[in-house]
């Protein structure tokens, strides 16, 4: 059973990840997470204020289901199928965190400098995680769905406005920590 605590070999997980996609195809439906925060924001009433929230819901109760088993999937591999919370990166990636004030890295899933409870004791850190999250939120909004719906659903339909998008996720993320997160931290 030692597989068990190994991650799926990609070429494992991407002809599952295909499968799930191609039964999404079938059936017309998209893959995507940033969606459901408008349906729950729906669900719990939002449409009432705002035009943009008022929609049927109902027909994406199935997506709701694809998070509620992204949540439970991950409690499942994180407590019982994960020997070791550390995430296998590069020794000079660890030297480089390092020297930028992140002693975690390399021990930690994630770094606690920026995601332990200590981050709320510090009001840059909590203007920083609000900013990015609502930079996330917005930028998803803007671009029409997150990175899970356009690199994942939208590629595999090969829709143009997915490849864009993906390969402005990719200049972001390059920009963001070649550039501004020396500046940040």
């Amino acid at each position: 059973m030692n597989w068990i605590y190994e991650p799926w070999p990609w070429y494992v997980s991407g002809p599952v990840i295909a499968f799930i996609m191609l039964l999404l195809l079938l059936v017309g439906k998209n893959f995507g997470m940033s969606a459901n925060l408008r349906t729950l924001c729906t669900v719990c009433g939002a449409g009432k204020n705002t035009a943009f929230f008022n929609f049927d819901w109902k027909a994406q109760r199935w997506n709701l289901v694809v998070v509620l088993g992204t949540i439970i999937g991950g409690f499942i591999a994180s407590q019982y199928m994960t020997t070791d919370l550390a995430v296998a990166i590069n020794p000079e990636t660890i030297a480089t965190l390092k020297t930028l004030g992140f002693e975690s890295a390399g021990a930690q899933y994630l770094p606690i400098e920026l995601y332990g409870n200590n981050v709320f004791s510090d009001p840059k850190n909590i203007f920083i995680l609000a900013l990015g999250g609502a930079l996330v939120g917005f930028g998803a909004r803007y671009a029409g769905g997150c990175t899970s719906g356009h690199a994942i659903s939208g590629l595999s339909e090969l829709q143009l406005p997915s490849l864009i998008a993906v390969i402005g996720f990719f200049i972001g993320g390059l920009t963001m920590i070649h550039f501004l997160f020396p500046l940040i931290f």
